[in-house]
């Protein structure tokens, strides 16, 4: 019961299947290795096909390296645990995988905002589409969402380094985050609660707001044609974009409901979720541009 400085925390097996966990970290690892291989896929098909030389599939880039780069801050780590029983996490290495993944995603919710508004200048402006979001504005656009999410989330962990732990060092998830380690600290974590939730709202709940917002000119834009089946072609194009921006924030949501409201749910529930909210963007993803877009599927093929 000690206090520490720097503590090692223990990573959360999975309630009364601690002896099945080696076998449950097969469909885990098989997940990890499809996102691996499918987000890898659309980085090298983007770079040989000339006709993918535009900004969408440049965000779409951007947004297979942060899945890519967020599934392997995390799942390896997992699988050490599932297969070779390494539990204990240390301080400076938990508060690394923090940062990493909470600054990733902050960097995947404003590419899926640029997405959305390089649908919205290609459907509302579609003649001044190439002058506005041209090669330099796009590599500008990834240069800010990485700045943007570093400066936003750097606090995060630096509020959490001179605190003291004591008593329990049992994480929720198997990996960290900000609110579940905050919760171990034996000390006032107001700064860090306060910080960390406006950095939430201004980031990914802005982003979220400004995409609805996009959707809602694009939709009546569309609504202005004439024909439904005119309609249909033009917002079929922002199908894969759709599906990509509910696979990041519903499992998000998800965890932050867990999270807020789930003090009394079953830790397995906290486990289920840490898992979905890592690894569901990263496979759909590829897999949705992929069945979308022809000249993936060729040079696929």
């Amino acid at each position: 019961n000690s206090s520490d400085l720097s503590p090692s925390f223990i990573l959360a097996s999975i309630p009364g299947l601690e002896a099945a966990q080696s076998w449950m970290a097969i469909p885990l690892c098989s997940a990890y290795i499809l996102a691996v291989a499918g987000n890898c896929a659309v980085l090298l098909v983007v770079r040989l096909e000339p006709s993918l030389h535009a900004p969408m599939y440049f965000f779409l880039c951007m947004l297979a390296a942060i899945d890519l780069a967020l599934a392997t801050a995390t799942v390896p780590r997992i699988l050490s645990f599932y297969w070779f029983d390494s539990r204990e996490i240390g301080f400076g290495a938990c508060l690394l995988q923090m940062f990493l993944i909470h600054t990733l995603s902050a960097i995947e919710s404003t590419v899926l905002l640029a997405m959305a508004v390089d649908r919205y200048v290609a459907i509302c402006h579609p003649l001044r589409h190439a002058a506005i979001l041209t090669d330099a504005a796009t590599a500008k656009i990834g240069l800010l969402a990485m700045a943007r999410g570093v400066l936003f989330f750097l606090p995060l962990p630096l509020l959490l380094l001179p605190l003291p732990f004591c008593g329990s060092r049992v994480l929720s998830h198997s990996f960290c985050l900000h609110q579940d380690v905050m919760n171990l600290a034996c000390a006032n974590t107001t700064p860090s609660v306060v910080y960390g939730l406006t950095a939430i709202l201004l980031v990914m709940g802005l982003d979220a707001v400004l995409i609805c917002l996009s959707y809602i000119l694009i939709l009546k834009a569309v609504l202005r044609l004439a024909a439904w089946r005119e309609r249909l072609k033009v917002f079929s194009t922002c199908i894969a974009h759709i599906c990509a921006v509910l696979a990041f924030y519903v499992p998000l949501i998800g965890l932050s409901v867990v999270h807020r409201f789930g003090k009394d749910l079953a830790p397995l529930v906290h486990i289920i979720m840490g898992n979905i909210y890592i690894l569901v963007p990263a496979v759909p993803t590829p897999i949705i541009y992929g069945v979308r877009t022809k000249q993936i599927q060729r040079r696929i093929l």
